[in-house]
């Protein structure tokens, strides 16, 4: 049936497109979040593999979140490998060592990317699209990732 919910499907179709490209840096952070865990070696290895654990769980809704959010505005979402690696902002690549720390900076700065991506698109999305509901539910998620930045940036504090 015919998604008829105020929006026109120009629109709708825009902010699915922003919502297809989250989807796609949520996955690849959600991925490298997981070989954080896996591969972690260090004096605080306990710790922070629980700690990139809790993270990659949080994520991991939050790709499922954005993933129903474009089925709620009527658009099918991606859910390929390769679809997301074409729409990433992300590079799925990482040069650092098995440490918790090159790990940190790394997760740090791709969170980073997605907050920026999300402010980026949070007036398109509301105002110049009319969807507040697609609004509300970037900036709840931009929160999130504000509060695991945070975490770890506290963690690579010096």
């Amino acid at each position: 049936m015919k998604t008829n919910i105020g929006i026109s499907e120009k629109n709708r179709k825009e902010v699915s497109d922003i919502l297809g490209k989250l989807l796609a840096d949520e996955f690849v952070l959600y991925t490298k979040t997981l070989r954080a865990h896996w591969n972690l070696e260090g004096h605080d290895f306990h710790t922070k593999h629980v700690f990139f654990e809790e993270h990659y769980d949080a994520i991991k809704l939050f790709t499922d979140s954005v993933a129903e959010r474009i089925r709620k505005i009527g658009h099918y979402a991606p859910g390929t490998l390769k679809e997301f690696l074409n729409l990433t902002n992300l590079s799925e690549k990482y040069d650092g060592d098995n440490t918790s720390h090159d790990y940190t900076v790394a997760l740090l700065k791709d969170h980073d990317s997605i907050i920026q991506y999300i402010r980026e698109n949070l007036s398109k999305v509301g105002e110049d699209c009319k969807d507040v509901g697609s609004e509300d539910f970037l900036t709840g998620l931009m929160q999130e990732h504000e509060e695991m930045a945070w975490m770890l940036r506290a963690t690579v504090a010096k």
